[in-house]
């Protein structure tokens, strides 16, 4: 029986798969460099995928003063929750 790691390398690449799915499963609000420290991610690499993500229509920015907090859209929650329910389903 293969890992869920396994099967999450073989078929997604597994930062930017974590990287949405800890926005996905968040109770709390995150920006960008709080979602690097909790991933353990560079923030140049966090910076990256979430550009990728807003460009694809994934995620986006939502100004709070200074800071720019992390929202998926409708797209990026059907996504999270289509990953998450194949690695569940293992």
């Amino acid at each position: 029986m293969k890992s869920k790691s396994t099967s999450l390398a073989l078929f997604f690449k597994e930062k930017p798969t974590k990287v949405l799915l800890t926005i996905f499963e968040s109770k709390h609000a995150l920006y960008a460099s709080s979602l690097a420290k909790k991933i353990r991610y560079t923030y140049t690499y966090i910076n990256e995928v979430l550009h990728a993500m807003e460009q694809s229509g994934i995620i986006v920015f939502e100004k709070h003063g200074r800071l720019k907090l992390l929202v998926l859209t409708q797209k990026g929650k059907k996504i999270a929750e289509e990953v998450q329910r194949i690695l569940l389903n293992q």
